[in-house]
């Protein structure tokens, strides 16, 4: 996911990769466990380990933030967990829209698991006249009409697009047009989007398929040996 970046932990000016942004919350769940068993400090190659990456990855990746680690000593794990939830927007809860109501979008607004992540899910669109107005965890589902003004009135800058794949593009130039920054586009389509504006693309059915590509070739070597 693309970082939020905060200007006393990220240097203005200083890009930091998309590869490592990606592994950024890989590290802080495994700070999260390492201050949950009190561990006071740890090691590069101890937090490599923990994150399922290389020692010499992660303190390139770490140096991207800032240098906080002390030679012979290692990170001070709670100082560390900090400056990186800072890093990519977690000691501030970010409000979300959720475009699409259906199967997935009801499940992702009922997920528990953003509230510990400085995600809030207030608002819930839909095109459907049949969903409009029915609650789903906690939140009435708003008409489609209603989108600018709700990005507007509570001033979100991220949106999760989970509509039909015909519908996705049109609701992006919606929210663009209101204001949102970061999409997360779970719909079965590329959005186009200027300049500013970051989106992640997530397919399930492609997931699932690099998984049976990996299948195949499991198989297909097994029979080769055979």
């Amino acid at each position: 996911m693309t970082i939020l970046r905060n200007d006393r932990t990220v240097p203005p000016g200083r890009e930091v990769p998309d590869a490592t942004v990606a592994r950024l919350p890989v590290y802080l769940r495994a700070l999260n466990a390492l201050a949950e068993a009190g561990t006071p400090t740890c090691s590069s190659v101890d937090l490599a380990a923990a994150a399922g990456v290389n020692p010499a990855k992660l303190r390139k990746d770490l140096s991207h933030l800032g240098s906080y680690g002390t030679r012979g000593v290692g990170y001070d794990v709670e100082h560390l967990r900090h400056e990186v939830a800072r890093a990519i927007g977690q000691t501030q809860d970010w409000d979300v829209v959720i475009v699409g109501v259906g199967h997935l979008g009801t499940a992702l607004s009922s997920y528990q698991g953003f509230s510990t992540r400085g995600i809030r899910i207030v608002a819930l669109v839909d095109a459907d006249p049949t969903r409009i107005g029915t609650t789903v965890a906690g939140l009435e589902v708003e008409p489609v009409d209603r989108l600018p003004a709700i990005v507007a009135e509570r001033g979100i800058r991220i949106a999760v697009v989970a509509t039909p794949g015909a519908a996705a593009q049109e609701v992006a130039d919606v929210l663009v047009a209101a204001g949102v920054t970061s999409i997360l586009n779970f719909a079965p389509a590329h959005l186009e989007v200027p300049n500013g504006v970051d989106v992640r693309k997530v397919d399930l059915s492609i997931e699932l398929q690099i998984l049976a590509y990996h299948q195949q070739r499991r198989a297909d070597e097994t029979e080769a040996t055979a």
